[in-house]
């Protein structure tokens, strides 16, 4: 359907893209997942035949959008991270201007406009000046032109933003239920926005993909391991020591004070059954268990991790290993490392 090779992008010295390689498959939803400035939008851009790339290829549908530019396009619906909008046009004048842009017969552009309004919910200000609309629904109308003439690939830069919590939901409906008949790639660096919709994520910083898996894979690695924070009083020494001698603790990290005596602990398990052997093991040295709350690693900490990594991973489950690992290596207790408890960690050096 979609076939990314070997793309650069040089803006005078500056590499904005460095030789990236990707495919989307037919009624596949791909995340691109980046930071500001990690070429996100340059990407879609050269996909979407806006600007051309310094080098590789990107073939749509099998034509080459360089070499073939309005047969790739003609398959193409592109919303980009600004609407592409006439403020002084009405939204329906404007849908209708966008249709013939498009080459839709002049019999099909009444049917194509009205579907995509009654799609974005746009029925009920088809009249209004589209200078006069918030920033939501400009985004709304942008997204409507896209849809016109029923393109199979879907290059969505950002199609969120501006929009309230039930417009949003109601687009990533949308979003589901195009996937249906669509190839989709949908750009955001909103973590859950991209797990809400997406089949698979490629995450990119610095022009070079740093990992590209499926989501599922990444939310059944995300999920291997439980995060409990215990608020015990006694020993900041012991209870680490007791933890890590329990079957299924991997891990103690992040050592705070709150109180005399009473100190707050991440205890990393293998799984949720590890927790009662764990609170026994506390109890039977005769301290006191305060609080116990459970988090799941978060996903922004993967994405993180990801963004400052000067290699690529083959996988997001070759970084949790890597992520896993380093969490062993730094869990030494505070007598080992020459820290205090509950005193804050050196802070790392920059790279």
């Amino acid at each position: 359907m979609v076939e990314i090779q070997n793309l650069t992008k040089y803006y005078g010295n500056k590499a904005a893209l460095r030789g990236i390689s990707f495919t989307i498959k037919e009624n596949e939803v791909v995340g691109f997942l980046g930071p500001n400035g990690a070429g996100k939008s340059t990407t879609l851009n050269i996909m979407a035949g806006v600007i051309p790339s310094t080098g590789g290829t990107v073939t749509i549908q099998g034509h080459d959008i360089a070499q073939q530019p309005v047969k790739a396009k003609k398959c193409i619906g592109f919303l980009p991270e600004i609407p592409p909008v006439y403020p002084d046009m009405k939204i329906k004048e404007y849908l209708y201007f966008a249709a013939g842009l498009k080459g839709i017969p002049a019999a099909k552009r009444k049917g194509e406009v009205e579907q995509a309004m009654e799609r974005l919910k746009l029925k009920d200000v088809e009249k209004r000046l589209i200078r006069n609309l918030s920033k939501g629904y400009k985004q709304r109308v942008g997204f409507a032109q896209a849809l016109l003439g029923n393109p199979p690939v879907l290059i969505l830069d950002e199609p969120t933003v501006g929009l309230d919590p039930t417009q949003l939901m109601e687009v990533r409906n949308l979003i589901l239920d195009l996937k249906h008949n669509h190839a989709i790639i949908l750009s955001s660096h909103i973590l859950g926005e991209i797990s809400a919709v997406c089949d698979r994520i490629i995450i990119i910083n610095h022009g070079e993909i740093k990992a590209d898996d499926t989501i599922e894979r990444l939310e059944e690695q995300n999920q291997s391991g439980l995060v409990l924070r215990l608020k015990v009083q006694g020993s900041s020494r012991e209870v680490p020591r007791i933890a890590r001698q329990v079957e299924g603790v991997q891990s103690v990290e992040n050592i705070q004070f709150v109180s005399t005596g009473v100190y707050t602990y991440d205890v990393k398990l293998e799984s949720d059954a590890v927790r009662n052997a764990l609170l026994s093991a506390i109890l039977q040295h005769g301290m006191e268990v305060l609080e116990v709350t459970t988090e799941k690693q978060d996903l922004e900490q993967v994405f993180v991790k990801l963004v400052n990594q000067k290699t690529k991973h083959a996988s997001l489950e070759d970084l949790l290993q890597e992520i896993d690992e380093e969490s062993a290596q730094n869990e030494a207790p505070a007598s080992e490392t020459g820290t205090e408890p509950g005193a804050a960690a050196p802070q790392e050096e920059e790279e």
